[in-house]
């Protein structure tokens, strides 16, 4: 039997670790391409092929806004749109914590290399109390984001 608790899981971009998270879910990590692809033939001969865009990691971070995590992620948004061409690209790291509940620890890491914003920050006003108002989504994508356990 198998058991997993986790906690305490941490989000670094640029060598900053965030702290100001809004709710739900504060941080996703997706990949939205195959990473192969297989074609059958005539006679079942099969073509397998290693999709590189497979490596690319969307990465979704939720915040709250005007908050200093805010402040820091926006500096950087504003360095791409400013000048595309001279802005340093992102680099990150978003590690879960699992426990196994006798105390031992496995730490499961994404080492996010080479990103940038992949869309702008939408915001909106509510009158009736709607949460999302006081937070900002950031739409990341980095070029890869290998995994390991230790």
């Amino acid at each position: 039997m198998a058991f997993a608790l986790t906690g305490k899981d941490t989000i670094i971009i640029n060598d900053r670790l965030l702290n100001d998270f809004g709710t739900g879910d504060v941080c996703t990590l997706t990949f939205p391409n195959d990473l192969t692809d297989i074609l059958v033939g005539k006679n079942g001969n099969t073509i397998f092929t290693y999709n590189l865009n497979g490596r690319q990691a969307d990465v979704e971070i939720k915040v709250v806004q005007g908050s200093p995590d805010d402040k820091f992620l926006n500096s950087l948004f504003l360095a791409m749109t400013n000048d595309f061409a001279a802005f340093k690209l992102l680099k990150g790291e978003f590690t879960k914590r699992i426990g196994d509940g006798s105390g031992a620890i496995n730490s499961i890491s994404f080492n996010l290399q080479a990103g940038t914003f992949k869309k702008g920050l939408d915001t909106k006003e509510n009158v009736e109390g709607d949460k999302d108002q006081a937070q900002v989504m950031y739409k990341l994508a980095f070029s890869s984001a290998e995994r390991s356990i230790s």
